[in-house]
């Protein structure tokens, strides 16, 4: 039976009744059995997509781990514990593989989906299928690789970077090489497509007023990632698959008598170096949007951290030739400068995110227990790093463990400490629940105990001169004592997962409930103007976008005219003045909007 009349208002609540109670925003009826897979596998929503990296991602993070935790386990002690040479030759083949090409960077492409349309304003990435097709190449170039697990041979055992002639029919036989082959040709066909998606992403769908410096800095580093991801990949790609060749077709390309175990050392650290920063640089972007929100200021130098992501990415096409300093084969003079010089750039991100922490009122939730987590870790990298980049000591401790321990420190404490922050962050966004702190807090410091115990000591190993890759040492060698130590600091480190696990299902099913666009206070960008979780399309009203803080403005208009006056200050112009300039010439982007930008 229908109606024409007009619905009867609701009386106002009775201040003496029950208080609401908030539910999570989930359809009402649960769905069929079996919908979700069949949603996964059909989806185009970047964020359902983004979350499939992320778990993806994170369940390969603990598969290398294991396998770090095996090997560990063998170095405690001299002699043999439980690892064949065969075995330990996996091992380190497949954890350096999966760590680096299968869980560092793949989860760039999670927090990509998850966060970057959101952060320009965009309904949904340029190309959905191409971006549903990227992930499922990459979960299927992987899966294939580990394949060799089962093979009769075993994974491949010539390490992860691969050097010729070690990779031949003759040296490697067996369907485990070529498995790993092929994985990572195929997983790297899926992350060049990511690459040309979120390139053509943030070009081109970025929401009116949204300018190139007023895109969040983590927008601006996915981007200058995606751009090295164009370049970088596909030199990795072909090598790999003329390996194939060489393996398959008996092609000589990369055969020694002709030079070839240089030239495979060329294209793969051609490659190699820009990886570092393809995986170092959106975590850089994270931790730049974390440490001003729990600083309660605006980032210190937006401009000058825009330039200094593109020196860096600019700089790491030209310094791939330090990973070989000892082959004699490279211009050591030239790669040395070229090494110091990159370090300068991320010198200048530190000062800028000291700078957004100076004076302000911080305060140590999760995500900024990382974030200065990240500081200290990546800074100790740093500086062994810049005694790598000298020629004369890169020659004394080249293929030691002190090599391990920079590249950990450098790695780990990039993307492992960032990763947590960036998923602390924005948990309570994307799910509508927020994450226990307790659970975080003991997260964070069984992370940063475990790390720091296991890798720090590894510094010292290399100096007394333990070689890497070696499954073995004498007790007479002087090496029993530390790597007993790092092996301690590795349970320690294996055991952080478990609050994080915890914390992660436990929240997500039961966790406190967000009732807030913004669930830390003092976001800036434009991902806390919308709901908590958001719409499919992500915005049903995008705010006014007058500077690279949208939604901070958004939440506290009543602040705009002295964040006016402070972005204008030392330009010696009166903002009536300019407020008078923007009327004459018509309204922009909102009546409020006198930036001339």
């Amino acid at each position: 039976m229908t109606t024409t009349d007009e619905p009867t208002p609701a009386s106002a609540p009775d201040p003496s009744g029950p208080n609401s109670i908030v539910a999570r925003p989930f359809p009402v009826h649960s769905a069929a059995k079996g919908s979700m897979f069949s949603q996964v596998l059909r989806t185009t929503d970047p964020k359902v997509i983004g979350r499939m990296y992320l778990v993806t991602s994170l369940a390969f993070f603990m598969l290398g781990g294991v396998m770090a935790l095996l090997m560990r386990i063998e170095l405690a002690r001299p002699g043999r514990q439980f690892l064949s040479q065969e075995q330990y030759n996996q091992l380190f083949t497949m954890h350096g593989t999966i760590m680096l090409l299968f869980f560092a960077t793949p989860i760039v492409f999670a927090f990509a989906n998850l966060v970057v349309p959101l952060q320009i304003g965009a309904p949904d990435v340029a190309f959905p299928r191409l971006n549903a097709f990227s992930y499922w190449l990459f979960l299927f170039g992987a899966i294939i690789a580990n394949l060799g697990w089962f093979t009769p041979n075993g994974a491949a055992d010539f390490g992860w970077y691969a050097y010729t002639p070690l990779t031949n029919a003759v040296n490697s036989p067996g369907i485990g090489a070529d498995l790993w082959i092929m994985g990572l040709a195929l997983a790297g066909l899926g992350t060049i497509l990511g690459g040309v998606n979120f390139v053509t992403t943030i070009i081109t769908l970025r929401a009116p007023g949204m300018t190139m410096f007023r895109m969040p800095i983590l927008t601006w580093n996915i981007l200058v990632t995606s751009l090295l991801v164009l370049l970088a990949f596909p030199i990795l790609t072909s090598a790999l698959l003329v390996l194939y060749a060489d393996r398959h077709l008996h092609s000589v390309v990369f055969a020694s008598d002709n030079g070839g175990a240089i030239l495979w050392q060329h294209l793969f650290w051609f490659f190699g170096h820009p990886e570092v920063y393809i995986v170092a640089l959106p975590f850089f972007g994270i931790i730049t949007e974390v440490v001003p929100v729990f600083s309660r200021k605006p980032l210190f130098g937006y401009k000058g951290m825009v330039l200094a992501t593109l020196s860096i990415a600019a700089l790491s096409m030209t310094v791939w030739a330090h990973h070989m300093f000892t082959t004699g084969a490279v211009l050591l003079p030239f790669f040395s400068v070229m090494t110091f010089l990159i370090a300068v750039q991320t010198g200048i991100k530190f000062f800028n995110w000291i700078g957004s922490m100076w004076r302000g009122s911080i305060t140590f939730e999760t995500p900024m227990l990382f974030a200065v987590g990240f500081m200290v870790t990546f800074l100790f990298g740093g500086l062994t790093g810049v005694l790598l980049a000298s020629p004369p000591i890169d020659f004394h401790v080249a293929d030691s463990y002190f090599v391990v321990a920079h590249f950990h420190y450098v790695l780990f404490g990039t993307i492992v400490f960032a990763v947590y922050s960036g998923i602390y962050f924005w948990f309570p966004k994307f799910t509508g629940r927020y994450l226990d702190e307790r659970l975080g807090t003991l997260h964070f410091w069984l992370t940063f105990v475990g790390f720091h115990t296991t890798f720090l000591v590894q510094h010292w190993l290399g100096a007394k001169g333990m070689p890497r890759r070696y499954p073995d040492y004498l007790p007479t060698d002087g090496f029993t004592t530390l790597n007993t130590i790092s092996t301690i600091g590795s349970l320690i480190l294996g055991a952080s997962l478990i609050p994080f696990v915890w914390n992660m299902y436990h929240s997500y099913r039961f966790g406190e409930i967000v009732t807030a666009d913004d669930p830390w206070g003092f976001g800036n960008s434009l991902e806390w103007a919308t709901s908590s979780p958001p719409p499919r399309h992500n915005f049903t009203a995008i705010p006014r976008i007058r500077s690279e803080r949208p939604a901070f403005e958004a939440h506290y208009p009543h602040l705009l005219e002295r964040l006016e006056a402070e972005a204008h200050a030392g330009r010696h112009v009166r903002s009536e003045a300019l407020a008078d300039a923007a009327s004459s010439a018509g309204p922009r982007q909102g009546q409020r909007d006198v930036d001339p930008r």
